[in-house]
């Protein structure tokens, strides 16, 4: 059976957003494809159900967001109108869909009321005029993924199932998240800030509105940071941070005395959802209180309070549950995601044995190596764990690459990655790719989540070399041909590792961080960056006041319209490399915002890997011949 390739990126089909039918029979979901022909990622919604054979049930090119109606007949889902999103309803009893919204900047998914008879949607508000001048009074002017947003803001719309006929429910200065429905179907929940300096202080709070119009009514304190609500039944769950944004996010009940904590039981980050981030909504299972968790690289299920039910060695990302089951999406060593049903037991009890796998959408004709984990330890005895994939065939010392991951609250999990395919394609050419969870990362409790607070590169620079070293002593990596890549944060850590060691013979930063000082004012978390996560001596932290000693040849990868970490930053380290001689090359990838990496053109996504793979293979060569990537 033959290795991965590159160009398997044009076969992979990744199921997302499962959506239990309410009768718990059948589940909705996308499947996401890279188009080699259109140069687009192309987005399907397929139905499973135990006994049968998945099948597609709408035929794209850029479907998503299925929601079914309370009663099961109609599934809503989004699809473009005129090159906007619009909420279109499709009868499961047969027939074709109809679109319901014409909103002029497109509408987010759809949420239904209670008895389905109304839908409820966020949506862009404001006039948008390209060639109109931006004026800026607060660091809230540009988004990641938008780009400068020239006074567009988020607000609540409803629209009549029946007649298609649309109000708006919230207007003002301030972006509203999205809604959830009170059990009478009179009112709608959600969280924004409207404080005048939110800008410049981490702020949310719940707020509920009449459907039939009136001011938004604030139902939280100052105390927690809310970043989302949902009604769940009667209970107004929140999900937010007890204090400033640092640290795990936790669970919260809203009654009549106000916010009162939710004791998980565990000491772990709760994980709704978001690119790059594994997890899902938190949601009721019967009237257990269902969510998300990371528990070491993994992200698993759990039941409030502290009770894993569905674990093993998976990724869960995306779950709804129904009629005593739960539908989930999860990728494993083998996967990079599959749809899974399971049955909850009287008590409770669910484990990953006992689910069952309704698609079948993985490359089965491709062997792939599966990364073993490690657990290191830090020269002051701190345990970091850690991943290493490679040929297990081999007996000889050879190249090693270290890959950081971004966040740098994220993590590495050992199960097949759709986005790094280059992973696989140097471990079938004799590399070692081991990929490291640093104190910052997230999974192993809130003080190592911590750790890195104020001290980038200081508290977590031992966690990335240490581990090299091992292997190096064990005979696995040769010290000669040791390479450093990642992404976001992992782009900071490819660019400050250098400034510490001259082990490594490559670099390859993508999406990178070289001076924090520019970044505070430049990128869109900027501000927020530097109050609560760079905080302290950021000049002394940056790459950029120790570039001097770099002579690492890099390679820097970076989306020319990336507004998180901008391109200036990519800029800066490719010229002082360039004027101090270092082998220095610069990539641009044109409309390529921060997660072009994960949803941008497939060419530039399969760009991406390639000159990894050929940047280490004309400084590294496994055997002295460099080698092109497949």
């Amino acid at each position: 059976m033959p290795r991965l390739s590159l160009s398997d990126l044009y076969r992979l089909a990744v199921p997302g957003d499962p959506r239990l039918c309410p009768d718990g029979s059948t589940v909705a979901y996308t499947v996401t494809r890279a188009d080699r022909e259109s140069d687009e990622n192309r987005s399907e919604i397929w139905l499973a159900a135990p006994g049968g054979e998945p099948r597609r049930l709408t035929g794209g090119p850029r479907d998503s967001s299925p929601r079914w109606s309370p009663d099961g007949r109609s599934l809503a889902f989004l699809r473009p109108v005129d090159g906007k999103p619009q909420i279109h309803l499709l009868p499961m009893d047969g027939g074709e869909p109809r679109v319901l919204t014409s909103a002029p900047l497109g509408a987010g998914a759809a949420v239904w009321s209670p008895d389905g008879t109304l839908i409820a949607y966020a949506a862009p508000y404001g006039d948008l005029d390209p060639h109109a001048p931006v004026v800026a009074d607060s660091l809230e002017y540009k988004a990641d993924g938008t780009g400068l947003l020239r006074g567009l803001t988020m607000h609540l719309f409803v629209v009549s199932v029946d007649t298609g006929e649309a109000r708006q429910i919230t207007a003002g200065d301030f972006h509203a998240g999205e809604p959830s429905w009170s059990p009478d179907g009179g009112r709608l929940a959600f969280t924004t800030s409207m404080e005048a300096d939110r800008d410049l202080t981490a702020a949310g709070a719940v707020y509920s509105v009449d459907v039939s119009g009136g001011e938004p009514e604030r139902l939280t304190g100052p105390g927690v940071i809310c970043a989302g609500a949902w009604w769940l039944g009667e209970r107004l769950l929140v999900v937010g941070y007890d204090g400033d944004p640092v640290g795990h996010a936790r669970l919260f009940d809203l009654g009549a005395d106000g916010l009162v904590e939710i004791e998980t039981g565990i000491d772990r980050n709760v994980m709704v959802g978001a690119p790059g981030y594994p997890g899902a909504t938190p949601q009721l299972a019967g009237d257990d209180l269902i969510f998300c968790a990371r528990d070491g690289g993994f992200t698993h299920l759990y039941r409030a309070p502290g009770e894993k039910i569905i674990g093993g060695d998976q990724v869960v990302s995306g779950v709804s549950a129904a009629k005593g089951r739960i539908a989930y999406i999860a990728a494993t060593p083998y996967s990079a995601g599959e749809v899974y049903l399971a049955d909850v037991a009287a008590n409770g009890a669910v484990t990953a044995s006992e689910a069952t796998m309704l698609s079948s959408h993985g490359l089965h004709d491709v062997e792939l190596f599966v990364p073993r984990s490690r657990t290191f330890t830090a020269p002051d005895g701190t345990r970091v764990e850690g991943f290493v994939l490679r040929d297990e065939t081999l007996t000889e010392p050879g190249p090693l690459l270290l890959d950081a991951h971004g966040g740098p609250h994220n993590a590495w999990a050992p199960v097949f990655d759709g986005v790094h395919l280059y992973h696989q394609v140097l471990a079938a050419r004799g590399w070692t790719v081991l990929t490291i969870n640093p104190r910052g990362s997230d999974g192993y409790g809130e003080a190592f989540y911590t750790a890195a607070v104020g001290a980038w590169g200081v508290a977590d620079t031992d966690d990335f070399l240490s581990p090299i070293d091992d292997l190096v002593a064990e005979g696995v990596a040769d010290p000669d041909r040791l390479a450093v890549t990642g992404y976001s944060y992992g782009g900071y850590v490819s660019c400050w590792l250098p400034t510490r060691t001259g082990r490594f013979k490559a670099a390859i930063p993508g999406g990178c961080v070289s001076d924090l000082t520019s970044m505070a004012g430049t990128s869109d978390a900027g501000h927020f960056l530097k109050a609560y996560e760079c905080r302290g001596d950021i000049e002394e932290q940056s790459p950029m006041t120790h570039v001097a000693r770099v002579t690492t040849p890099t390679l820097i990868l970076h989306g020319e319209d990336d507004d998180r970490c901008p391109v200036g930053q990519a800029e800066q380290w490719f010229a002082a490399l360039r004027e101090q001689g270092v082998p220095v090359r610069l990539v641009r990838y044109p409309g390529g915002s921060h997660l072009f990496i994960l949803n941008g053109r497939p060419s530039h996504r399969v760009d991406y890997n390639e000159r990894i793979v050929e940047w280490l293979e004309q400084w590294i060569p496994v055997d002295g011949t460099p080698v092109s990537p497949s």
